[in-house]
């Protein structure tokens, strides 16, 4: 298996923002209404707002490849750039999307454990990350490699709040 993670740059805005669109659409759709979906895409992944998150010197997007064909990105924020107030300790998973033809081959742990190094990098010792609270899957996921629910938090999909568990793993000493 072949599989690559390569940082993203501002030249890859038109990719980032089709995979992101594609992939939350992928994800999200079933549960949500048209509108309120449509709403949050438009809000969240139009040019400007990806171009903005890009040049955030506290943010990192990263693309995952397996056998040389896009399947998914990666996205962490520190400091300034997390969407809680978690302290500079932390480091902030914000977006793990995978595409379709690719969930269920292992990329989501490269993902994970590439934050894990960007954390490392950066002297963190916690990683954090909100995840819907009817995600079963993906709380599953992320509760069988160590990450605890600590919290939760509003999330907007559209007019509609929804919920997100913040869940946090600490890192361990090397």
């Amino acid at each position: 298996m072949t599989v690559s993670i390569t940082k993203c740059s501002r030249e890859d805005l038109p990719r980032l923002r089709e995979i992101s669109i594609e992939t939350f659409t992928d994800t999200f759709k079933d549960q949500n209404s048209p509108e309120n979906l449509k709403a949050y895409l438009e809000k969240a992944f139009n040019a400007e707002q990806l171009e903005k998150e890009l040049a955030h010197s506290s943010s990192e997007f990263y693309f995952v490849y397996f056998h040389d064909e896009l399947a998914g990105l990666l996205k962490v924020n520190m400091n300034d750039a997390q969407t809680e107030p978690m302290g500079n300790e932390s480091l902030e998973i914000e977006r793990i999307y995978i595409r379709n033809p690719f969930q269920r081959k292992g990329l989501g742990q490269y993902l994970i454990h590439k934050a894990m190094e960007i954390a490392k990098i950066h002297n963190k010792t916690r990683v954090w990350l909100g995840v819907w609270e009817r995600n079963e899957n993906a709380i599953y996921f992320y509760k069988k490699i160590g990450f605890v629910q600590t919290g939760a938090h509003s999330f907007y999909m559209g007019d509609e709040e929804q919920t997100d568990f913040i869940m946090t793993k600490t890192l361990s000493e090397i």
